[in-house]
């Protein structure tokens, strides 16, 4: 598909997603760090490459990488860093986004090469673009909580009679609740749709809100700003009752986001792509070996502002990589229930098996 067509579409697919991405501000940084500079409601992360790469990273072009701030960015960080220091084989450019829609505009342009997005969203993207775009990991697994002020709320089904403060409107957070709804029999739910995490973070740690069904890293902020405050619900875990997918050593089955690619980009540069995906899936198996030193990276990068929240959160972000038919089996069990739930929250129709980056 031409750029200009894929410019077309833009806007259409940005109003099929919502954010549930993270927030935070870099602090202090030194010379071996990248600048990071505020663009819209976005981060971006100019890193240039290093004296340490090599020869064959530093005599091509860029790998253009949109990541969103939150569990995707988090996983992330390692690369970056190693990056930045000279030790990475690949040659990137990455750009942290608060919002999905910014990220979809980037990677349906062709602005950016590689994106992760919420997991509905790629295949919305897919569909609106006519298959030019690819699913190649998913990076995070389920991460949705529902935090309570009180004891109300033990199981999907008390939900019943219940008015749920959430994020999401449009996007995974929304479809898996009416999922869960609908399945346990819950009865005269409604929702009350806030515009940002961090403002319902706030608003339940304040008591305004009595409830709040957010994701990490800011159930976690909010629960560390009011003791009073409670797990009510692993929505993953209550997902999994439902799902037809084994977890094995996985923590649940709920694909909340993925690492997308253009076809076209990953046809011209197969080496590039297989290397990014191999440095990526590295980067995120040190950040959960080595949380301390990951969380340094997270609040440096400004993605978390407070490096005890980004410890205690990280271990909490199922952050993942997973590939290959594991993914693809992940996936389409996911959105075989978005689909039945809302097919317009994967742009009307189920992708086909070319959506599946499978090497």
């Amino acid at each position: 598909m031409k750029l200009k067509k894929l410019i077309a579409v833009a806007a259409a697919v940005v109003l099929s997603v919502a954010s549930f991405a993270g927030c935070g501000s870099s602090g202090g940084k030194d010379k071996n760090e990248p600048d990071v500079t505020a663009s819209g409601s976005g981060i971006e992360v100019t890193i240039e490459p290093a004296d340490g790469n090599s020869e064959t990273a530093e005599s091509t072009e860029p790998v253009n990488i949109a990541m969103l701030k939150g569990p995707t960015a988090i996983g992330a960080v390692m690369l970056m860093s190693t990056h930045d220091n000279g030790t990475a084989e690949g040659n990137y450019n990455f750009v942290i986004d608060t919002a999905p829609d910014e990220v979809v505009s980037k990677i349906v342009s062709g602005e950016v090469d590689i994106a992760a997005v919420p997991s509905n969203s790629a295949a919305a993207i897919y569909n609106k673009t006519e298959g030019e775009v690819e699913v190649m990991a998913i990076n995070t697994l389920g991460t949705l909580y529902l935090i309570e002020n009180g004891d109300t709320i033990n199981t999907a089904a008390d939900l019943s009679g219940k008015t749920i403060n959430s994020t999401g409107q449009g996007a995974v957070p929304e479809y898996v609740l009416n999922y869960l709804i609908s399945e346990s029999g819950a009865e005269n739910v409604s929702v009350n749709f806030m515009q940002t995490h961090a403002e319902l973070a706030a608003a339940v740690a304040s008591g305004e809100a009595e409830n709040a069904l957010l994701p990490e890293p800011f159930a976690e902020v909010a629960l560390s700003k009011n003791p009073d405050l409670r797990v009510a619900l692993d929505i993953a875990k209550n997902y999994d009752e439902y799902s037809q997918i084994e977890k094995g050593d996985m923590p649940n089955t709920l694909p909340m986001g993925c690492v997308v690619v253009r076809k076209d980009y990953a046809k011209e540069n197969p080496a590039k792509v297989d290397l990014f995906l191999e440095e990526y899936k590295k980067s995120i198996e040190e950040v959960n070996a080595n949380v301390k030193e990951a969380a340094e990276y997270v609040v440096s990068y400004g993605i978390i502002d407070d490096l005890q929240v980004a410890e205690s959160a990280i271990p909490k972000c199922s952050i993942y990589y997973i590939d290959g038919e594991k993914m693809k089996d992940i996936m389409e069990s996911f959105l075989n229930v978005m689909n039945d739930v809302n097919p317009k929250s994967i742009g009307g129709k189920l992708p086909e098996d070319d959506f599946y980056y499978i090497k």
